[in-house]
C-alpha cells in the first residue's frame, strides 16, 4: 500500500484487511475480510455487500459499536465474474466471508490466455512488483543465457559484480539419477547395451567438473569455477587425513580434466590451460559418442557359453573410474538447495558462501575440513544473484526467482514424484529437524492488501491481481525433534525428507510467518500448524 493510499484511509478502516482466494477448476472467487481487533459476527451490524462493477470493487457498509457508519472496499482482480449472479456472504468470529461467482475458473485455458490476467500489477504488500508471471524454466534460461555474448553475475542484494570476467560457456547439469537413467534405457549388464551405459556414465562422471569461463546450470542454481569469483579467497585444507581427502579429489579432476580435453573431446589444448573458451563446439556430441560403434563388440560373450558361465570381457581401462572420482556419480556434489539424504556424504561438508562485499548468502559449495570447494565449483542460487544490472532489471535473466518460487518447484516436484505431501527441513549441517510442512493445495490464486476507506475514496487507485500458489500448512519443530523422528521412523514412506543452508530456512520461515497474515487467525487447522501459501 502506498503512502497516497494510506493518507486516504482513518484509524478504523486501516485495520481491516482483504484476501482474494480462487481454487483450481472451482468457478467461485472467494473474499474474507478480517480485522484482528473486531468481531465481525457481533460488531458489524447491519451488514451490506455489493459489487461496483463502475468502481471495479466489493463495497462493505455496517454499522460499527456507537453507530459509527463504516465503509470498506476491495478492489477486484482482473477476472470474468458473472454479474448476474448475487453475491453471497456471511459474518463469522474473526472475518467475514464473501463469495463471488465466476463465469469460468481462474485455470480455465480461455482465461489463461488473457496476458493481463495473472500478471503481477501490484505486490501483495504494497511493495514494487517483481515479474512472477514467467514460469521458471531452465532451459529458457540456458537459452537465453547462451545468446548472449558473455555474462557476468551481480549480487542481488548489492549489485555488486562478482564474476572477474564474463561467463561465455553455459552447460546444462543432468540430473542426479542420470545413472540409473542411463542403466533403464541401455541395461545394466555388460553384454548387449551394457557396455554403452557404463561408458556414457564413466564420461558422464569425467565431464561433472567445473573449468574456468564454463558455468553450469541446474534448477535452482548455477556452478561457476572459483576462479571466475572476483575478490574471493578460499582457506587451504588443514589437517592430514581431511587433506588426503581433498588432494585425492583434486588429482581426480585433475586427471579428468586432462584426460577429457585432450583425448575425450579431441581438442588439442596446452597443458598450462584448460580454459572452457578452449573446448571445441563438438563437445556435446563427443560426450553422446560412446566410442566403438554397435558393430564392434565391447565385451566378448562366447555363444557356446551357456547363460550361468558368461564370461565378459569388462570395457576399456580408459572409461573405468578410481574410487575418489565416483563421488561424482552419486550425487554427493549437487547444488544441495533442497538436498536428499543420498545426497550428503560424512566426508564432505557444505560452507555456506557469501557476498565479499555485503555479506549477504550468495550460494555454498563443497568441502572438507573447512578447505576451498573440492570440486573447484561454487553454487551460486539464481534467487540471489542477478545476470545484469540493474537486478531485477528487464535484462535479468534471474529476475522470475526468488526463494519462495524455487521451493514451491521443488515441494510440487516431489509430491509429484514420490507421492509425497510432507515434508521435513533439516538443518544441511546439524542434520536435525527444523520445520515441518503440509501440501494442502498445489493449485490456489490469492492476493492480499489493505482496505479502501470508501467514504471519503473518490476513485479507487489501488489494482490486484492474483497470483498463483501453493497452499501449506506449516510448523516450527526444533522443539519436538524426538516425537518427530520417532514418526519417521514409523512411517518412512510418508514424509519427505530435505535439507537445506540454515540461513535459507529462517528466510523461509520468516516468509511463511508473515503470509500467514494473509488469512483470519481462525484459519489454522490443526493443532500446531499455522495455515500459509508460496507463491510459484
Amino acid at each position: 500500500m502506498s503512502s497516497t493510499e494510506g493518507e486516504k484511509q482513518n484509524p478504523t478502516t486501516s485495520r481491516w484487511r482483504f484476501t482474494w482466494e480462487a481454487q483450481s477448476h472451482i468457478p467461485t472467487l472467494k473474499l474474507f475480510l478480517f480485522n484482528h481487533t473486531t468481531n465481525p459476527k457481533r460488531q458489524c451490524l447491519d451488514l451490506k455487500i455489493d459489487l461496483n462493477p463502475s468502481r471495479n470493487v466489493v463495497q462493505v457498509n455496517f454499522l460499527a459499536d456507537g453507530g459509527e457508519g463504516i465503509s470498506l472496499g476491495a478492489p477486484v482482480p482482473k477476472i470474468l465474474i458473472d454479474h448476474e449472479s448475487p453475491l453471497s456472504f456471511r459474518a463469522l468470529d474473526d472475518h467475514i466471508e464473501v463469495k463471488v461467482a465466476l463465469l469460468l475458473p481462474v485455470d480455465h485455458p480461455l482465461v489463461s490466455n488473457f496476458d493481463d490476467v495473472l500478471s503481477l500489477t501490484s505486490d501483495v504488500r504494497g511493495n514494487l512488483p517483481l515479474d512472477d508471471s514467467q514460469v521458471l524454466s531452465m532451459s529458457t534460461d540456458i537459452e537465453q543465457l547462451s545468446s548472449m555474448e558473455g555474462v557476468d553475475f551481480y549480487c542481488r542484494s548489492c549489485s555488486s559484480k562478482l564474476t572477474k570476467s564474463p561467463i561465455r560457456h553455459f552447460v546444462e547439469m543432468p540430473s542426479d539419477n542420470w545413472q540409473e537413467a542411463a542403466d533403464n534405457w541401455f541395461g545394466g549388464c555388460c553384454c548387449s547395451f551394457g557396455g554403452v551405459s557404463e561408458k556414457l556414465v564413466a564420461r558422464y562422471a569425467k565431464s561433472y567438473m567445473t573449468l574456468k569461463g564454463r558455468c553450469l546450470l541446474d534448477n535452482s542454481a548455477v556452478i561457476i569455477c572459483k576462479d571466475d569469483l572476483l575478490g574471493c579467497q578460499f582457506p587451504e585444507c588443514i589437517g592430514s587425513q581431511d587433506s588426503e581427502i581433498l588432494s585425492n579429489l583434486n588429482l581426480g579432476v585433475a586427471a579428468i580434466r586432462k584426460e577429457t580435453t585432450h583425448n575425450y573431446l579431441g581438442c588439442q589444448v596446452p597443458a598450462s590451460d584448460t580454459d572452457a573458451d578452449q573446448i571445441c563446439e563438438s563437445e556435446s556430441d563427443s560426450f553422446l559418442d560412446t566410442g566403438p560403434s554397435l558393430n564392434s563388440e565391447c565385451c566378448v560373450c562366447p555363444s557356446s557359453l551357456s547363460e550361468n558361465n558368461h564370461q565378459c570381457l569388462a570395457p576399456a581401462e580408459d572409461i573405468k573410474l578410481q574410487e575418489n572420482q565416483k563421488s561424482f556419480l552419486n550425487g554427493f556434489l549437487g547444488n544441495v538447495f533442497m538436498a536428499k539424504s543420498y545426497n550428503l556424504s560424512a566426508a564432505i561438508e557444505w560452507e555456506e558462501f557469501s557476498c565479499p562485499y555485503c555479506s549477504e548468502l550468495l550460494g555454498a559449495y563443497p568441502s572438507s575440513c573447512g578447505g576451498g570447494p573440492l570440486d573447484g565449483g561454487v553454487r551460486l542460487y539464481k534467487c540471489y544473484i542477478s545476470t545484469n544490472l540493474p537486478v531485477l532489471g528487464s535484462n535479468d535473466i534471474f529476475k522470475s526467482y526468488t526463494l519462495e518460487r524455487m521451493f514451491a518447484n521443488e515441494i510440487l516436484q516431489n509430491a509429484k514424484d514420490e507421492l509425497s505431501f510432507r515434508t521435513v527441513i533439516n538443518g544441511l549441517r546439524t542434520r536435525d529437524p527444523v520445520m515441518q510442512i503440509v501440501l494442502l493445495n498445489p493449485n490456489s490464486w490469492y492476493c492480499s492488501n489493505y482496505c479502501l476507506d470508501m467514504s471519503s475514496l473518490e476513485e479507487p487507485s489501488l489494482k490486484v491481481t492474483l497470483r498463483a500458489a501453493i497452499k501449506v500448512l506449516f510448523c516450527d519443530i526444533r522443539n519436538s525433534k524426538l516425537s518427530l523422528q520417532g514418526n519417521i521412523k514409523q512411517r518412512p514412506g510418508s514424509i519427505d525428507e530435505v535439507f537445506m543452508l540454515p540461513r535459507q530456512i529462517e528466510a523461509l520461515m520468516d516468509s511463511l510467518v508473515s503470509a500467514k497474515s494473509l488469512f483470519p487467525c481462525s484459519f489454522t487447522l490443526l493443532e500446531g500448524f499455522k495455515l500459509s501459501s508460496i507463491l510459484k
